[in-house]
């Protein structure tokens, strides 16, 4: 039992997006319900005080009555909109950050990975990770179909990878108004981790200005967008300002770079960098991420000599070696020897045995060719190398 306990700790660690993404959907509610209470509500209280600073309201009985009922509609109107928008993305979100704190808090119970409550809660994990892939991936119906086929719809984020696909695919038909608006919506945020996409997107459009030839109108763009952001980003509106002068043909450097379509591919990036740091999310798949850990146990540098490779080893496979090329060489303090045929361990019960040609296999895998062959064995790579059972010798590693 003491072998397999669970690490919490780390599960939970692993686990922070999860929780996290639906906390920041609802602080957006929060925030956009805040707005709306101050500015209803200050507008009441301004009328308030307006009527409380007549001497006699009494005298103009219909203006005093008129401003009543304004107030009271005002108050109605902002009660509708609250309950309207509680409904609409208040609750559901509530009802999301429930699910998942409920699915995190039975992890915390579970006290063995041996457990069959364990092997199911890892079974939806492992499942919540292939939705995240598939959505990484651009495989939305995929994502979906595995969500709705599984039920784990409110433990899964196909929403805000929505969104993403749809401000990247309007990046890519290089418009930023979506964007942009996004920019707007998480300004505050933004600003608080330095996060220039916004100026980013607003020189881009300058520069598609420029590239049209609209040198008036790129001017009054700058003016209007480019020019508050000078403290920061100087040098950029200079250069910007040059830009003018220079057609899209230009050969000079740092114009040529500027009219460079491949800016829409940064652009891209840098917006998927933004969003996924205000959502805590990895930019990594989850699913890489948890496969780095058992790949990194594993790497040997034999697993790329392709003489060398082990069929049961998950490394020596083309597709995980290509991601596990990520990850740092394993290291262990006592080495595991593992036949290349028959993949197992090589041990005081299965010993390496060395053949004259210098090759080691196990000696399960002679015995069994010398079995077949009285008493001669062949080299299992190359069997034009022959000898006597007798000539193997056994190999000890110190």
């Amino acid at each position: 039992m003491s072998q397999n306990k669970l690490n919490i700790e780390g599960i939970l660690l692993f686990e922070q997006p999860f929780a996290r993404v639906p906390y920041e959907n609802y602080r957006k509610v929060f925030r956009s319900s805040q707005k709306n209470i101050e500015k209803e509500l200050g507008a009441v209280q301004n009328s308030a005080k307006e009527l409380a600073s007549k001497e006699r309201p009494e005298d103009d009985v219909e203006a005093t009555t008129k401003a009543i009922d304004n107030m009271i509609a005002r108050v109605e109107g902002l009660k509708r909109k609250l309950s309207e928008m509680q409904e609409s993305a208040g609750k559901p979100t509530l009802d999301v950050m429930r699910e998942r704190l409920q699915h995190l808090a039975a992890v915390e119970e579970l006290e063995s990975s041996d457990m069959p409550e364990f092997t199911r809660w890892a079974d939806v994990r492992l499942d919540r990770w292939l939705v995240d892939w598939s959505l990484r991936n651009g495989k939305e119906k995929t994502a979906r179909m595995i969500a709705t086929e599984k039920g784990i719809e409110k433990l899964v984020d196909i929403d805000l990878f929505s969104d993403i696909r749809r401000i990247e695919d309007a990046l890519k038909r290089k418009s930023c108004t979506e964007a942009l608006a996004w920019c707007s919506e998480n300004k505050a945020a933004l600003r608080k981790l330095k996060n220039t996409l916004e100026f980013d997107l607003r020189l881009q459009e300058y520069i598609e200005l420029a590239r049209a030839g609209k040198t008036v109108d790129a001017m009054a763009y700058s003016k209007k967008h480019l020019l508050p952001w000078q403290e920061t980003h100087y040098q950029q509106i200079v250069q910007a300002a040059a830009l003018l002068c220079y057609p899209p043909t230009t050969s000079c450097g740092p114009y040529k770079r500027l009219y460079d379509p491949s800016r829409w591919t940064s652009l891209i990036q840098s917006f998927r960098l933004a969003i996924y740091h205000l959502s805590t999310l990895p930019t990594e798949p989850l699913l890489h991420l948890a496969m780095y850990a058992g790949l990194a146990s594993l790497k040997l540098p034999a697993c790329y000599n392709h003489d060398r490779k082990n069929v049961d080893c998950p490394v020596c496979n083309p597709d995980l070696g290509e991601l596990a090329k990520e990850v740092p060489f394993s290291h262990h303090v006592n080495s595991t020897i593992v036949c290349r045929v028959t993949g197992k361990i090589m041990d005081a019960d299965n010993m390496p045995m060395a053949m004259p040609n210098g090759q080691v296999y196990s000696k399960e895998v002679f015995d069994e060719i010398a079995a077949k062959n009285d008493g001669w064995v062949f080299d299992p790579r190359n069997r034009r190398d022959r000898c006597r059972y007798s000539e193997l010798r056994k190999v000890f590693i110190s």
